[in-house]
This record gives C-alpha cells, structure tokens and sequence, in this order.
C-alpha cells in the first residue's frame, strides 16, 4: 500500500522514473478499487458517479506513473500518444511497461529506489 500512496504523493510529478513494481502495483489496485465502488454503487443505485470521481482523481497520477515507466525504459512520455492507433498503440504500451528498466542511470535519471527494482 506504500507503493500506492507514493505514486498518489507524486501526484503531478512527470520526471524521474518508475520501476514495473510501482506502476503495476499502482494500476491493480485501481482496478480493485474501482470494481468495488462499482460492484457497491450497483447495490445502492444504478449509477457511476462515486467510481467516475475516483477515475478523475488518479488520472493525472496514474499519466505521471505512466510516463515514468516509459522513462526507466529510456523511452520519451511522448510515446503514449501511440495509443491513438487503435489496437495496435495499446499493445506497444503494454509491452513497454512490462519491460524491465535500463539497468544504471539513463537520460531520465537514477534508477528508481526500489527494492524489488526490475
């Protein structure tokens, strides 16, 4: 849970890099929380608005986490604009933020402080 707060505490912050341990453990537990709001807010009436103000909330951090992935990877946040080809976009992404990280500095800085770093 520490490594969710983190992400939330860099809530703008788009420099640096993010290892695959903090984006995926980011981008899971986002996914439960908002099936649960989901799941809770279809009990109580039919409607979305608690799950939708969530989203809003974690998507500036969740872009920021994002692009610090691409940057341990040496890539430029710029390469999320690929998602604008359907299909195609989602499947590079995805496979650039399940590869590991440039092992060492790269142009984006330090690699990220983590213990379980990959």
């Amino acid at each position: 849970m520490d490594i969710y707060l983190n992400v939330l505490k860099k809530y703008a912050v788009f420099s640096g890099r993010a290892s695959r341990r903090e984006y995926w453990t980011f981008v899971i537990i986002n996914f439960i929380i908002i099936f649960l709001l989901e799941l809770v807010e279809g009990m109580i009436w039919d409607g979305r608005i608690l799950s939708a103000f969530y989203s809003l909330f974690v998507m500036i951090p969740g872009l920021a986490v994002f692009v610090r992935r691409l940057h341990d990877t040496n890539r430029s946040g710029w390469w999320f604009f690929i998602s604008l080809i359907p299909l195609i976009g989602a499947v590079v992404l995805f496979v650039f933020t399940v590869q590991s990280g440039t092992p060492g500095q790269n142009r984006y800085g330090h690699p990220p402080a983590d213990i379980y770093y990959s």
